[in-house]
């Protein structure tokens, strides 16, 4: 059932992807359902103890202020999509990436549960999307994700939005394909960048 779950949502991801120039985002006016307030919630949660980590990292002395909003994204070679490293990615896969697996079990139709900088860079993505490298594009496309820039409409708007919180939906033909939430991760009063989690509606 797990790897049925997990193929699912890699279609669905990789579906919401061809869709994007046909999909429309919902209108601020609409009111969240049920559904989405409680994903609100989850991306609150999530973001609250990514924050929490953060400061303890600075607190530590095992990151600094500049390292954690370091935007000198070296380029990793021989890699397509290109990723990239910084001060911190490291540290985010060990740290914070079981964080973002804990709030990915939080309900089935969660997809995707990940911190990216205001720039759209993703240090590290879910377990899932962050195997190993084969040399197979299309496998390594789909599933080592970490370590890019999402640099994509919906992308930026999510990693760049203060607001507390910022709902995106794909749609096609009316219906919901994929939803995206988003909430912004605020350190030592300096705009990090955002949780965005994305879901299904079943």
């Amino acid at each position: 059932m797990k790897l049925q779950r997990l193929w699912t949502d890699v279609l669905i991801a990789c579906l919401a992807l061809l869709i994007c120039l046909h999909a429309t985002p919902l209108r601020a006016a609409e009111e969240m359902t049920p559904l989405d307030k409680n994903m609100a919630k989850i991306a609150k949660d999530c973001a609250k103890e990514i924050l929490e980590q953060f400061d303890l990292l600075l607190s530590s002395g095992q990151l600094n202020v500049a390292q954690l909003f370091d935007t000198f994204y070296v380029p990793i070679p021989d890699t397509d999509p290109q990723k990239f490293h910084t001060a911190y990615d490291n540290l985010a896969t060990g740290i914070i990436r079981p964080i973002l697996d804990k709030y990915l079990e939080k309900d089935p139709r969660l997809i995707y549960v990940i911190a990216v900088d205001k720039n759209g860079y993703l240090p590290t993505h879910n377990t899932r999307f962050s195997q190993p490298l084969t040399g197979d594009p299309d496998h390594d496309y789909k599933w080592n994700q970490s370590k890019r820039m999402y640099t994509n409409r919906m992308g930026l708007k999510a990693s760049r939005n203060t607001d507390p919180e910022l709902m995106q939906v794909k749609a096609f033909k009316g219906k919901r394909i994929i939803t995206d939430m988003s909430v912004p991760i605020v350190v030592k009063n300096r705009h990090w960048g955002a949780i965005r989690i994305g879901y299904r509606d079943r």
